[in-house]
């Protein structure tokens, strides 16, 4: 979902230039990078009250307003990308079964879906609350094989990870399609052993298509 379907990582660069503006600062590239450290987690609020622990800022009363900033500038910075509402538009009226896996928790997932009109394509939603175990771990993308009621070899995954999306899923027997467009943190794009690779999720359905030609 994130950096896959929309570019989370711009709307969270927004959403900490926001919060350091709030907090009387100016360097929002700063406060992003904690979210960028294991320490914490990409998403948590506790990076925010490390930034302004670390820099002496009052925590109280101040703490609870820079979250509410955050999370309401990064949702409304989150836009999918170019040619993915058409091509799940598309795919949805062929009839393909569509879900979601992400780390996220299913309040997140949902507000981002609904705020980016890509709630309606999917059929089911695999966040962390749900599994209580995060990618790369099995379980998720295999709760959600059950509750598409498919097996692994009629499944295709698209992700944006190579660690956390694109190896689970090939030792599952799932294949892969590797979103090279969304992945920011990879250093080294060209040798990721993807199935597929895609430059835009409008190149989907012509993969999808080959895939049908050698199964039927």
């Amino acid at each position: 979902m994130d950096n896959t379907l929309f570019d989370l990582v711009e709307a969270q660069i927004a959403a900490c230039q926001a919060v350091v503006k709030h907090l009387g600062q100016n360097d929002g590239e700063n406060l992003f990078s904690y979210f960028l450290t294991p320490t914490h987690g990409f998403e948590s609020h506790e990076n925010i009250r490390q930034y302004m622990e670390e820099r002496n800022i009052p925590v109280n009363g101040v703490y609870r307003s820079a979250c509410q900033v955050y999370e309401k500038v990064k949702l409304r910075n989150i836009f999918p990308y170019a040619g993915v509402p058409g091509t799940l538009q598309s795919l949805h009226e062929q009839g393909y079964h569509m879900g979601i896996v992400t780390d996220a928790h299913s309040r997140d997932a949902m507000l981002r879906l609904e705020k980016t009109g890509l709630l309606p394509f999917f059929c089911c939603i695999v966040s962390f609350d749900r599994v209580r175990v995060k990618k790369p771990a099995p379980e998720p993308f295999l709760f959600a094989l059950e509750m598409m009621k498919a097996h692994s070899g009629e499944a295709v995954l698209i992700g944006d990870s190579p660690r956390r999306d694109i190896e689970p899923c090939r030792s599952l027997g799932i294949k892969t399609v590797y979103a090279r467009y969304g992945d920011r943190f990879s250093h080294d794009h060209s040798n990721v052993p993807a199935d597929f690779v895609i430059d835009a999720m409008g190149e989907l359905p012509d993969i999808l298509l080959g895939l049908e030609k050698k199964t039927g």
